[in-house]
C-alpha cells in the first residue's frame, strides 16, 4: 500500500531525514520507534504532504505522491492523526467527526461503526472537543481519521499523555482494523511495550536514517527495547 524509497528532507542545512526507505502493507501494523528528536515526525509529515522532501519517491496504492498536496492525499485514502491530537477544541464532537468527511458530499453520513468503536464519543456527541479528556481527545482523533474510511492510517504517538485503561482501547481498535486486511497501518510510538504488541514489522530510527527493522516478534530477541531506552 506505501512504498518510500530513498527520502531525504532538510531543515535549513541540517540532513534531518537520510535516504529512508519502508513498506507499509496491508493488514500489517508497521511500527516506527526512536528516541525525541530522530526524526519520525518528520518522516509522518512528509508521508502526508505537510512538509517537502528533497528527494525520494513516496508510492500510494500503486501512484506517486511525493508530490502531491496533503488533502490530495487524503482524498486518495491517506489519514493522517497528529502528534498532540490537534482536534477541534471549539467544535462539537459531531462538527469534529464531520470535519474528517470535509471532501465528501455535505449529506455523507458519519459512519455509525465509529461509535461502534469508541462508545464515548455517541455519548459526547454534542459536548465541545475542548472539554473532553485527554484519552477522549485522542479517540475523536482518530475516529476523525478514520470518517473517511482511509487505505493507510498514520498515528503519531497515540498513547502520550493517556491513561493506561484508554491505551489498550486504542491497541484493540488498532488490532482489529489492521486484522481486517483493508488497511495498512504506520505506528510511530515511544511506548515501547504498546509497539511491541502491536508491531507486525519494525523500524527503528536514529540521526534521522533506519537503524535495525524486521518482524515484530523479533524485536525483544534483537534488542530493540534497548536501542530506544532513553
Amino acid at each position: 500500500m506505501l512504498t518510500v524509497k530513498n527520502i531525504n528532507q532538510y531543515y535549513g542545512g541540517s540532513h534531518i531525514l537520510r535516504d529512508v526507505s519502508l513498506q507499509a502493507t496491508l493488514g500489517k501494523v508497521t511500527v516506527l520507534l526512536g528516541r525525541n528528536g530522530v526524526g519520525k515526525t518528520t518522516l509522518l509529515k512528509s508521508l502526508m504532504g505537510l512538509v517537502p522532501i528533497k528527494t525520494g519517491t513516496i508510492e500510494f496504492d500503486g501512484k506517486q505522491i511525493q508530490n502531491a498536496t496533503p488533502y490530495e492525499r487524503a482524498r486518495a485514502g491517506v489519514g493522517f492523526v497528529p502528534q498532540g491530537r490537534e482536534i477541534f477544541a471549539r467544535l462539537t464532537v459531531e462538527e469534529n467527526l464531520r470535519m474528517g468527511l470535509a471532501y465528501k458530499p455535505a449529506s455523507t453520513p458519519i459512519p455509525p461503526e465509529l461509535y461502534e468503536l469508541f462508545p464515548v464519543l455517541k455519548q459526547m456527541l454534542h459536548r465541545r472537543g475542548g472539554d473532553l479528556s485527554g484519552g477522549q481527545q485522542q479517540q475523536l482523533a482518530i475516529a476523525r481519521a478514520l470518517a473517511a474510511g482511509p487505505k493507510l492510517l498514520i498515528l503519531d504517538e497515540p498513547t502520550e499523555g493517556i491513561q493506561p485503561s484508554i491505551i489498550k482501547d486504542i491497541g484493540r481498535v488498532i488490532r482489529m482494523l489492521a486484522d481486517r486486511g483493508t488497511m495498512a497501518i504506520v505506528l510511530c510510538e515511544q511506548y515501547y511495550d504498546f509497539a511491541e504488541e502491536l508491531a507486525d514489522d519494525y523500524l527503528v530510527m536514529e540521526r534521522g536514517e533506519f537503524i535495525a527493522r524486521g518482524p515484530g516478534h523479533e524485536m525483544e530477541a534483537k534488542g530493540v527495547r534497548q536501542l530506544v531506552a532513553i
